[in-house]
């Protein structure tokens, strides 16, 4: 199978150079509440609730209006809504980012391969509150910026940076970035294989924490929270579980509920 990271990494550099993230001046938005206090703030569970509308695993999701989901998963008490703005395999969008925000108050994660300035500054614009940066596509060198920079640049636009990592290696030297927070991601983007284990191991073997740390991928029960909570997770970015449920909302809820469902 081919390496589907760099399949993305070269088509997020093509759509960039095209101008499909240009942004008019005249639609910044105001930024809402930062991400970050978000997480360490909330008094249940934090879930940044992904709107996903397809995916290279699971295609097309039945759901279509982006507006009624991103009020379902802000009643639902996500802390935060990720949105894909990817649109070759993700069926994103930057409109679709300008409706969210227009829609909820709380923080927005633009969500994308993220290898330009020019995203940044539509992530910015836009009225984002964090932007997601992958430690594998810098430390690679798939793209020509180098990850400080995209941080401090991210960082004068007024975004914060999600930092995801994969493995234990990424996830210590990630540990000494200026990114604000740090995720574990349990897909491996070049294969798209997804394990859980991969934030068990890294939270049971690394014991230092200085930033805030978002378990991604293959969260689908209160009961997987509970454990990845225990180990140290501070927060969970969750998509698939709640996008493919008849009920955004309820499943948003049954995820920051999860301690009082498990004891239910």
């Amino acid at each position: 199978m081919a390496n589907f990271l760099k399949v993305l990494v070269e088509k997020a550099i093509d759509h960039a150079k095209s101008g499909y993230y240009d942004v008019s001046s005249s639609a910044i938005f105001s930024r809402s509440q930062s991400l970050k206090d978000a997480i360490l703030a909330c008094k249940t569970v934090p879930i940044i609730a992904e709107l996903k509308q397809a995916s290279p695993t699971m295609g097309k999701h039945v759901h279509g209006d982006v507006k009624a989901m991103a009020k379902a998963m802000e009643r639902g008490g996500a802390i935060g809504i990720s949105v894909l703005t990817e649109r070759e395999f993700f069926d994103g969008s930057l409109e679709k980012l300008r409706v969210v925000r227009e829609t909820v108050s709380i923080p927005i994660l633009m969500k994308d391969i993220i290898v330009s300035v020019v995203q940044l500054e539509a992530a910015s614009k836009l009225g984002a509150s964090a932007v997601l940066l992958i430690k594998k596509v810098y430390d690679q060198r798939m793209c020509e910026e180098n990850l400080d920079d995209m941080i401090k640049t991210a960082h004068s636009l007024g975004l914060e940076v999600l930092l995801e990592t994969h493995t234990e290696e990424e996830f210590l030297s990630g540990m000494d970035t200026e990114a604000d927070v740090l995720g574990i991601n349990n897909r491996d983007l070049e294969t798209l294989k997804v394990d859980l284990g991969v934030s068990e191991r890294i939270l049971t073997n690394v014991k230092v924490k200085r930033k805030p740390i978002v378990c991604e991928s293959g969260i689908n029960s209160p009961a997987q929270v509970i454990l990845l909570k225990n180990l140290g997770a501070d927060a969970f970015l969750v998509g698939t579980f709640i996008m493919t449920s008849t009920d955004i909302e309820g499943s948003v809820r049954e995820l920051v509920r999860a301690y009082d469902v498990c004891q239910g």
